[in-house]
């Protein structure tokens, strides 16, 4: 006769889980001793706990490893080769986790698509300063969750763009106010230039496709909000850009007289 501490020393387990085995119904309650205790008859219960420990140890649920104690040989084939299944759905499951993980060493991957990433990465190699490409990122955070099927459109459009030295200028410009916004002869610079490719925009037709683009006058105001919020220059160009007869700043318009 055995105690359960030297029947969970010998099956591998702790006493804490031989308990746990009883109360689920796994392994039966054994007579006790004239003193209260538990004694096993040897062979059988722990054949039986050394079995629990296996299945458990592949991964089996504890609410199924009663099914397989008893099961026939088809039946427990069948049973694990649908466990097997589920296993390796986890697996993958966990190896998105983990590779999504990895991304977020990035700050840039943090619920914004790849294409805007890529875009970031581009505005970063062009000069532009960390200010203004974190700024970008924070609003393409908001465009990426309410238009997600619009972003990769949008990307080739803003990624053409840059192929524009004077966009590329702006976006260092704006990155240089942004440090400094109160040096009235930079932001008048950066706002004459802002008016200078808004009115290209205009020419090429470019600012007659924004509603298509992003046809939600709300979500609109949010962004602008938004960026009104993010930085005291932002109020301050749109206040110069209008003096230059432009308004907005998600979406663009001429100013009417």
């Amino acid at each position: 006769m055995l105690t359960i501490g030297r029947l969970a020393s010998y099956a591998g387990v702790t006493i804490r889980a031989v308990r746990h085995y009883h109360q689920i119904g796994l392994l039966p309650e054994p007579e006790r001793d004239a003193s209260g205790y538990r004694t096993y008859d040897a062979a059988a219960v722990v054949v039986r706990l050394v079995r629990i420990r296996t299945l458990a140890e592949a991964g089996v649920p504890l609410a199924r490893v009663r099914e397989l104690l008893d099961a026939d040989a088809e039946t427990f084939a069948a049973a694990t080769t649908g466990i097997d299944r589920q296993l390796r759905s986890q697996i993958r499951t966990l190896q998105e986790h983990r590779r999504r993980i990895a991304r977020l060493g990035d700050g840039d991957t943090l619920a914004v698509p790849a294409e805007v990433v890529d875009y970031l990465d581009r505005l970063r190699a062009a000069g532009v300063p960390p200010i203004a490409v974190q700024a970008e990122r924070d609003g393409w955070i908001l465009m990426a969750a309410r238009w997600p099927d619009a972003i990769p459109g949008m990307m080739a459009d803003k990624v053409a763009q840059l192929d524009n030295p004077r966009v590329v200028q702006l976006y260092r410009l704006i990155g240089r106010v942004a440090q400094d916004w109160q040096d009235e002869e930079l932001l008048r610079e950066t706002a004459d230039l802002m008016a200078e490719l808004f009115a290209q925009a205009e020419a090429d037709g470019e600012l007659a496709m924004q509603e298509e683009v992003t046809p939600d006058p709300a979500f609109v105001r949010l962004m602008d909000a938004f960026a009104d919020a993010a930085h005291p220059v932002v109020r301050r160009l749109r206040g110069l850009v209008a003096d230059r007869g432009w308004t907005g700043w998600t979406v663009v318009e001429k100013r009417r007289p």
